[in-house]
């Protein structure tokens, strides 16, 4: 009966185990997306940074004359 036991509570670690290797893979695949995201995000911040300090510079050269 001790055996039956320890095969099932095996049988339930299995399970365990490989619910938890899908959720890793689905995290993994999350974070990587997040990470592109990020990098494109920061990318537009970027471009849109220097638009402004373009405009603010072209507004100052107006206002001197």
């Amino acid at each position: 009966m001790e055996i039956k036991n320890l095969e099932a509570k095996i049988d339930e670690l299995i399970v365990l185990l490989d619910e938890l290797e899908r959720k890793q893979a689905v995290m993994s695949a999350d974070k990587n997306t997040w990470q592109t995201e990020r990098s494109s995000l920061l990318e537009k911040n970027k471009l849109a940074k220097n638009k402004v300090e373009a405009m603010i510079m072209r507004l100052k050269s107006l206002d001197q004359d």
